[in-house]
């Protein structure tokens, strides 16, 4: 058992979300948790431990990166989603030098889901011992002890970026899916009613229901300007429903282009999502807030189409807010720097 897990076992729930809105089912490769199996942990000492540093930009994010690192004044710390997802791999975690699983961190996550905070803070992503996307559906067959090593990983990372990185800065949490778990975590670790919680300028943590009072102090934010809280939300087409209609009820639902109370947007309002060409496409959807989740229309795009049959829109959480998450980010960053001179 690691550390104070015990206190979160509440968030067992939130792990079985996933399974209905992913259809995780049993019908993985299946091989009993053993210790002996778990892959050696990371030494974030060294920078081959980090997917991201502020000294060490991929190609993928140095395109929407601000054009002088070295001067923006807040950190995003980043927790990417669970990549490791082949139903043939018997692993429970993922080891941190899997050379293709590190190109997809790279090339896919960061630069899909970390890239519209790069012009807010210096980027801090960490390559952890994810959890295989089994260990939500299997949790009590071993995916329990994955998300254990998981987050062991993380908040070591996040200990040794507060000791010889951040220098009193101010920081985002970023974070999608399996990240957003241990994004939980990590806040209720390091920030819940706690003194870090004064640079915390938002944490940005869609991709998993969470409720309004999983945290003490730290509450939903409701005004595009307000900081010191968390945003959350998950996307699906709208009109359908995951197989459990009730599993969003109760859960923060965050609107991501108005990022105030609204329930409803206009084709105007929407700033643009990030699709897989690099390009940007604004005004190219609606939302509705129902039922905890954010129902999308279908986005307006080139070959479209090909999308128009996805039900789940879990995997774009981020990107088909895009441009509206940049410009709310800076916002946030920009009132925190204001109010905190």
């Amino acid at each position: 058992m690691i550390g104070n897990f015990k206190k979160y076992t509440k968030l067992t729930s939130v792990f079985i979300m996933l399974v209905f809105f992913l259809s995780c089912k049993s019908s993985y490769q299946y091989q009993e948790f053993q210790q002996q199996n778990i892959p050696v942990g990371p030494d974030y000492s060294k920078e081959t431990s980090w997917a991201v540093l502020p000294n060490k930009y991929p190609q993928s994010l140095q395109k929407y990166a601000a054009k002088n690192v070295a001067t923006l004044k807040a950190d995003v710390f980043y927790i990417y989603p669970t990549l490791l997802t082949d139903k043939k791999d018997t692993r429970w975690n993922a080891p941190i030098d899997d050379i293709k699983l590190n190109d997809v961190i790279v090339n896919g996550a960061v630069k899909n889901q970390a890239s519209p905070f790069a012009t807010s803070g210096k980027i801090y992503v960490p390559i952890y011992r994810q959890a295989h996307i089994k260990s939500y559906s299997l949790y009590t067959k071993g995916g329990k002890q994955a998300f254990e090593i998981a987050y062991k990983d993380v908040k070591a990372a996040f200990e040794y970026y507060l000791k010889n990185y951040n220098k009193g800065r101010p920081i985002i949490i970023a974070s999608h899916s399996q990240g957003t778990n241990h994004a939980t975590w990590l806040l209720k670790d390091f920030f819940d009613a706690k003194p870090l919680q004064k640079r915390l300028i938002a944490a940005y943590m869609p991709g998993m229901g969470i409720k309004p009072i999983e945290f003490k102090t730290i509450k939903p934010m409701t005004k595009p300007t307000e900081t010191n809280g968390f945003v959350s939300w998950n996307t699906r087409k709208k009109g359908t429903y995951p197989k459990n209609k009730t599993v969003y009820n109760g859960a923060v639902t965050t609107n991501p282009i108005t990022w105030d109370e609204s329930v409803t947007t206009t084709l105007d309002q929407h700033k643009g999502f990030l699709y897989s060409n690099g390009r940007i496409y604004k005004k190219a959807l609606k939302i509705q807030i129902v039922d905890g989740m954010v129902w999308s229309t279908n986005p307006k795009f080139p070959m479209r189409f090909f999308i128009s049959f996805m039900k789940n829109y879990h995997i774009g959480d981020i990107n088909l807010f895009w441009l509206d998450i940049k410009e709310n980010v800076e916002l946030r960053t920009k009132t925190w720097l204001a109010n905190n001179n």
